[in-house]
């Protein structure tokens, strides 16, 4: 039998009070407030869900008692109108939850972002990682959100796994703890819970649980060394979520179930061998499990909606994220309840262990008080000056000289004055952003005003010239790897923009040649004929700013990379 959640221990650590309300609460739920619980709901701005749903922000709360609420975009002042909105108009206080897991920018699009996992890792430092932690958790709070759905605790094993690449803080269990451990106390700061994810672990294989089911292959010991580290660091550290992801531990799980055929191995989210058995009984999690996105194929290949959406929290998970279609998901879930695949039992343990983590945050106190919206006041912290140094010392720390192997360094307006840019991107108007031009525009801005004469690649066609003509106008060529991208491939690479393209680097032995990275760190596989080669991690402007410094030789490169950015490659560190 699965252990029943303890108000009173690690992480709710409740008093009396709060768990009287958790249980006045409960007790005064109806069948249909019980299921709504169990749902998180993503909010659009425009729109209230991505089921395309003739419903008010208002409407949902009423009509299907949501227990959390996630939002997509907007600018802080935007995010904290709506999150009003919706705790005005629920008679439960909600869970609000953002994924800030580089700064406040993930909480709204004005947000500031501080360090990504990798720059992160690359600075080697935990007070880097703290201010992550710290500008996520106060800027969340100043929109309304409690409840970070970061940092990401993966593992990069492979390579070629970019779901976790610029999200893993590390290519090792020590190293994820290093950084994420002090991400978190950052963020307790401003009272901000965490879910950490994905359990039970990505960043082994290269594919995406967006299109397919993930699988981490490793054995139980090797897991337990490994992922299992990291886990029980975080429930020793009092997280109070944690996300399963959409990935099988088939060793693991035949390892705890002998008799589980091969096809009878399911993603962690429908897996009670996962959830109830390895995660709350064996390493003794206490708090709330989430799945993960309910649209994603690594969850809907398993079996028919309707059967997964009630198994999930059969199976020991605690919420549901997101709706497919907002009355047919809850009818799965309520039926579900009906026909017995959720017991009683589980349908008030999962509510108690939601229902605790609001009373942990006092938000029903808060609600009584008058206290719990936010005011206008509240945003004057978003970009501000203490946070903006904060990443302005992230960019200093984690800009990452790869290799330069000709020496070509630094660039400077005397030698290079006539520069090419190449700038590569990925999908346009993806889910993530990206392959649009306010980077590319920043870095012509800052090289012409510091003494260059910037020209822009068409990257469309195949013409390159004679290449005496080209060494004659070119000084340099500087590289603009912004491949950014999600949910539309298993594995993003360069993409060159048509077939054997001008922008392919066949010049780097007629100009000195420089590829930045801001976003995937191992472009280098695509990429090995490039001598210089820089990881800069984001876009953003204080990244570009410190690029072109470190490049010019105003600042030293302060970054360290893994041994990852070479892809496996032997040409790429020549």
């Amino acid at each position: 039998m699965p252990k029943l959640v303890d108000l009173k221990a690690s992480p709710y650590n409740l008093d009396d009070d709060q768990v009287a309300w958790v249980e006045e609460t409960l007790a005064g739920m109806s069948l249909d407030e019980q299921v709504g619980q169990l749902f998180t709901n993503l909010f659009f701005f425009g729109e209230d869900s991505f089921s395309g749903n003739p419903y008010t922000a208002e409407d949902i709360i009423e009509k299907f008692h949501i227990g959390i609420a996630r939002y997509h975009g907007g600018t802080a002042e935007k995010v904290q109108g709506l999150l009003n909105r919706l705790q005005k108009a629920s008679k439960v206080p909600l869970l609000i939850a953002a994924n800030c897991d580089s700064g406040g920018n993930g909480a709204m699009s004005d947000g500031t972002y501080i360090a990504s996992g990798a720059q992160t890792e690359a600075t080697g430092s935990v007070e880097v990682a703290r201010n992550a932690g710290y500008v996520s958790g106060r800027e969340m709070r100043a929109i309304g959100a409690n409840l970070n759905f970061d940092p990401c605790v993966d593992i990069l094993f492979n390579w070629r796994n970019t779901i976790v690449n610029t999200r893993a803080y590390g290519t090792n269990a020590d190293d994820v703890i290093k950084y994420t451990i002090p991400f978190v106390e950052g963020q307790r700061e401003s009272g901000i819970l965490t879910c950490v994810k994905h359990w039970p672990g990505d960043g082994t294989e290269e594919r995406d649980q967006h299109l397919i089911l993930g699988v981490n292959e490793l054995q139980p010991d090797e897991w337990d060394a490994s992922f299992g580290k990291v886990y029980r660091a975080h429930i020793e550290n009092g997280v109070e979520m944690i996300m399963a992801g959409h990935i099988a531990l088939p060793y693991y799980q035949q390892k705890l179930n002998p008799e589980l055929k091969d096809e009878e191995i399911l993603p962690a989210t429908l897996a009670d061998e996962l959830l109830n058995g390895l995660l709350k009984t064996e390493l003794g999690f206490n708090g709330a499990i989430i799945t993960d996105a309910s649209h994603m194929l690594g969850m809907t290949s398993a079996m028919r909606r309707e059967d997964y959406v009630p198994l999930s929290i059969a199976a020991g998970c605690d919420a549901f994220l997101f709706f497919n279609n907002l009355e047919e998901d809850f009818g799965f879930m309520k039926a579900g309840v009906e026909n017995g695949v959720i017991t009683k039992e589980r349908l008030d343990d999962a509510n108690r262990r939601v229902l605790g983590l609001k009373a942990k945050l006092n938000l029903h106190r808060a609600q009584a008080q008058g206290t719990l919206l936010r005011t206008a006041s509240d945003l004057d912290v978003v970009g501000c000056e203490e946070h903006l140094a904060m990443r302005a010392d992230a960019a200093d720390k984690g800009i990452t000289l790869v290799k330069n192997t000709l020496d070509q360094l630094p660039l400077n307006p005397n030698d290079h004055r006539r520069i090419r840019i190449y700038h590569l991107t990925g999908e346009v108007g993806g889910i993530t952003g990206g392959g649009d031009p306010v980077m590319l525009n920043t870095y012509v801005k800052l090289l012409e005003e510091r003494g260059y004469e910037v020209e822009v690649n068409d990257g469309t066609t195949r013409v390159k010239g004679p290449t005496l003509k080209y060494r004659d106008e070119v000084d340099a060529a500087l590289i603009l790897a912004e491949v950014i991208g999600y949910g539309a491939q298993n594995n993003y690479r360069i993409q060159w923009k048509t077939a054997m393209s001008n922008e392919c680097p066949w010049y780097v032995w007629e100009v000195p040649t420089f590829m930045v990275s801001h976003n995937f760190t191992t472009h280098l596989h695509d990429a090995t004929m490039v001598k210089c080669y820089v990881n800069a991690y984001h876009p953003n402007e204080e990244n570009v700013r410190a690029t072109l410094d470190k490049l010019e030789g105003k600042s030293e490169f302060r970054g360290t990379p893994n041994d990852l950015v070479w892809a496996d490659k032997w040409q790429a560190r020549l």
